[in-house]
């Protein structure tokens, strides 16, 4: 690091469990943000500050009037546009040393395997369940860890699935596909615009503990935070041999 980088992250480097190694890691990592609404906002504008190296945003909406309440990320004057353009433009205005790659489809097949296998680490800040089943595909076909959030009225909830573990679940282990969760969208529940935040920042603060390698990420625990109460609780849940993803896997390799 620089002389300009060893100032802009010294609060980072004052953290014993991060330093100047765990900040180079930071430097070097390249993260994949799957949607770039009310949790990827917030997600990439903290992982843009914090100096991650490449960030590769996939979204494939664009702006619109009632995405302000919440996606911070965009502004009035986005309106119209991709949103993986306007979240470029805002990030490149934060923190112009991080490389923002702006995807503006919706990634399936090897395309998505071939974007997951490139990243370090994965965040999943969509808001449907096929997309949430395809990546989760992708990062445990590719060993790579996935950090997935959700916010819906005042709840939300966050976990990591890092199956480079071999005993570590992944998403399809705690959501079944083909179960009974339903699939909801803040257009038609409603979102208190603080939830989108508060579990968008969350899921970066796991991204960066997973680069960094410090504190205990939320790998077989869910977060759940209601803000209506302003309550927390977790619950622990763990693999499911008979899971259709990763059930009776062994250590998959953290190199493919």
């Amino acid at each position: 690091m620089n002389d300009e980088q060893l100032l802009r992250y010294s609060r980072h480097i004052l953290l014993d469990e991060v330093g100047v190694e765990g900040q180079e890691r930071i430097c070097a990592a390249r993260v994949l943000i799957v949607g770039l609404g009310g949790l990827g906002s917030p997600a990439a504008l903290y992982l843009a500050a914090a100096g991650v190296g490449q960030l590769v945003l996939c979204d494939d909406d664009v702006v619109d009037t009632a995405n302000l309440q919440r996606q911070i990320i965009h502004g009035t004057s986005s309106l119209g546009r991709a949103k993986v353009d306007s979240a470029r433009d805002a990030l490149m205005r934060l923190n112009p040393d991080v490389e923002v790659v702006a995807l503006g489809r919706r990634l399936g097949g090897h395309h998505l395997l071939e974007q997951v296998r490139a990243a370090d680490v994965v965040l999943d800040c969509s808001d449907n369940f096929e997309t949430r089943y395809a990546v989760n595909r992708a990062c445990t076909a590719s060993a790579r860890p996935l950090v997935s959030g959700t916010a819906g009225r005042f709840e939300g909830h966050v976990s990591v699935f890092d199956t480079r573990k071999p005993d570590s679940p992944c998403y399809n282990c705690l959501f079944p596909e083909g179960g009974p969760a339903e699939e909801e969208r803040c257009a038609l529940l409603g979102v208190f615009s603080p939830l989108t935040g508060i579990i968008g920042a969350t899921q970066a603060a796991e991204a960066l503990k997973v680069i960094v390698g410090c504190g205990i990420p939320l790998a077989g625990r869910l977060l759940l935070v209601d803000v209506l109460d302003m309550r927390c609780r977790e619950v622990a849940f763990d693999r499911s041999d008979a899971c259709a993803v990763c059930g009776g896997r062994s250590a998959a390799p953290v190199n493919g």
